[in-house]
């Protein structure tokens, strides 16, 4: 007399199911141990898509790992940007060039791609308050980001503060290295606050350490003829003006006011469809 094999509401057998239950077991403890988890948590769903697709075993490997490498990108992408400490996120892509017809879009583009940090080439972005600067000095860094790029997002009165406070509690050594790991540093608001003699000192460690070898973005309101209005050593104007210029990407965005203008050519859209 013969049984039928008892089957699970899967189609499985008993004793399919009971080596399944072993798998998952021992697949939950080596990746465990291996810190995969989002294989530890896909496997059992992508392995019943490759059996009803017919994959082959390495096909279900190969989907697998790629899974657990695109969560790992993501969740490093997401670590990247909060580590950078943006304000709030902008994005190039949301830029109106059209309101600013003083920077090409092809720019724009070809600083998204990141190419001037291989090369630690700076970026200036000069002018008047309002204009735009500070959406593209945050959008250059967080498509860096999104690259993977480690960046820092820090307005000039907060740097100084902090490396002041770092060297009266002598830690200046460890802070400025921890700046020159950045792969970008953006510097925002260059020109609001006078520094004084120290600050100014302790800025110009920063920018020497990044200098030929990690990319700095600064957007400031003055032009570099009155930069010595913020730092007041004319020798250390002279010194910053020339390694953050050297090699530079400047970008200007004029005197208008980049949220007027970008209403007014969203009107005009308006009106001619």
């Amino acid at each position: 007399m013969t049984t039928t094999p008892t089957t699970t509401p899967n189609g499985r057998t008993a004793s399919e199911g009971t080596v399944d239950a072993a798998a998952q077991a021992s697949i939950g403890a080596a990746t465990r141990e291996l810190h995969l988890p989002t294989v530890r948590a896909e496997a059992t769903r992508l392995a019943d898509i490759a059996a009803r697709e017919r994959r082959t075993h390495l096909g279900y490997l190969a989907e697998v790992l790629a899974a657990e490498v695109d969560d790992r990108t993501a969740r490093r992408r997401a670590r990247r940007i909060a580590d950078a400490k943006f304000p709030r996120l902008k994005r190039l892509a949301e830029f109106n060039v059209d309101a600013v017809p003083t920077i090409p879009a092809a720019t724009l583009g070809h600083l998204a791609a990141g190419h001037y940090m291989n090369a630690g080439e700076p970026v200036v972005l000069l002018g008047d308050s309002g204009t735009g600067k500070s959406h593209l000095l945050i959008g250059l860094g967080l498509a860096a980001c999104e690259q993977g790029r480690r960046v820092r997002y820090v307005t000039t009165a907060h740097l100084v503060n902090e490396l002041v406070e770092a060297a009266d509690e002598r830690v200046l050594s460890r802070v400025v290295a921890r700046y020159g790991r950045l792969d970008l540093l953006c510097l925002d608001e260059l020109g609001y606050v006078q520094i004084d003699p120290r600050g100014a000192e302790l800025l110009f460690q920063i920018i020497t350490e990044r200098e030929e070898r990690a990319s700095i973005a600064i957007a400031t309101n003055l032009p570099f003829s009155e930069w010595g209005t913020v730092f007041p050593d004319p020798r250390l104007v002279a010194a910053i003006v020339d390694r953050v210029t050297f090699n530079a990407h400047i970008l200007e965005t004029g005197t208008q006011s980049y949220r007027l203008r970008t209403s007014r050519t969203a009107t005009r859209r308006k009106r001619t469809s």
